[in-house]
């Protein structure tokens, strides 16, 4: 059995720059923080500009304080934010070579973006889908970039209501964020098929975290029972952020690793552990839902990439 993989695996990053979503606290910032101490360049991205200080600053600490860490407010909810970061990051970066799909919202009361989408679906999938777009050509710009799309395993009870994405219609928000994790795997997956067709170096995969102790809990649901089954199945079952972010730096670094790949924990029903590469739900894999969602995400977003020679 091969020893189980750690932080302290990660290949050295010197010259490579990283884009990390959510960054400013939870998984985020544990993924941020174990790129940079590897030597990457990263760019730690959050609406909380507060939070991403006090982030900037934990990174430095552990990375040290000659460590590349710029700030950068995004609000994947408000899609002119993320067209506004992604339009700043091309003035001033000339390639990409990690971007980490990260942030997200779960399972709270129906509320709508700023753009009027369902805000699971809208910051979840829509505005990483656009996000990720919009950094297409800085990404084919540098050799072998990667894309990580961070879901959950929430997604097993996810289902793509291609006649209701909006869940304007008896909405549930466990099943809306199930919906929206699942739609991350399969932006993963047919954004591999796509960049592999194109002929690109590009490879897409996803993570999951297991069930990791974080703020993500208790910033979505609102109902009191559901944030006291949080609390109690954080302290007697949740893994630390550390842990959870595993699955993601080896998505972001292991050298070999197949686009398409799918990395959750090793351990009792992928709950906790060190990362290996796992099976997403059958539902996942339809591949016919991959291109339906891909161009209803292009039609909402008003995002469509950019492949070379297209």
């Amino acid at each position: 059995m091969a020893p189980a993989w750690t932080a302290a695996e990660i290949p050295d990053q010197t010259g490579r720059l990283a884009v990390v979503t959510g960054a400013g606290s939870g998984l985020g910032l544990a993924t941020a923080r174990e790129l940079a101490r590897a030597g990457a360049s990263v760019v730690i991205a959050s609406r909380d500009t507060a939070k991403l200080e006090q982030a900037a600053e934990v990174i430095r600490a552990a990375a040290g304080r000659g460590t590349h860490v710029d700030q950068a407010q995004l609000d994947l909810a408000d899609l002119e934010s993320v067209r506004a970061f992604a339009a700043t990051l091309a003035s001033e970066r000339e390639r990409l070579h990690l971007l980490v799909d990260n942030a997200g919202v779960m399972a709270p009361p129906r509320r709508l973006t700023k753009d009027g989408f369902e805000s699971q679906l809208g910051t979840n999938h829509l505005g990483h889908f656009a996000l990720t777009g919009l950094l297409l050509e800085l990404l084919l710009a540098a050799p072998e970039p990667r894309v990580v799309t961070v879901s959950s395993l929430v997604h097993r009870i996810g289902t793509i209501r291609f006649d209701d994405l909006q869940w304007e219609r008896g909405y549930n928000n466990w099943r809306a964020y199930g919906q929206s994790k699942l739609a991350n795997l399969m932006f993963c997956f047919e954004l591999q098929r796509r960049a592999t067709e194109a002929g690109t170096q590009l490879r897409s995969l996803a993570a999951h975290p297991g069930y990791a102790a974080t703020n993500l809990q208790f910033a979505g649901p609102s109902r009191f029972y559901e944030r006291g089954i949080m609390a109690i199945g954080n302290k007697l079952f949740a893994q630390s952020a550390e842990m959870g972010a595993l699955p993601t730096l080896y998505a972001a670094t292991a050298p070999g690793l197949p686009g398409g790949s799918f990395i959750g924990p090793d351990g009792f029903m992928e709950q906790r552990g060190h990362p290996r590469i796992v099976t997403a739900a059958g539902r996942a894999y339809d591949q016919d839902a991959w291109r339906r969602l891909w161009e209803a995400s292009e039609e909402l977003t008003g995002v469509h990439y950019r492949w070379p020679g297209s």
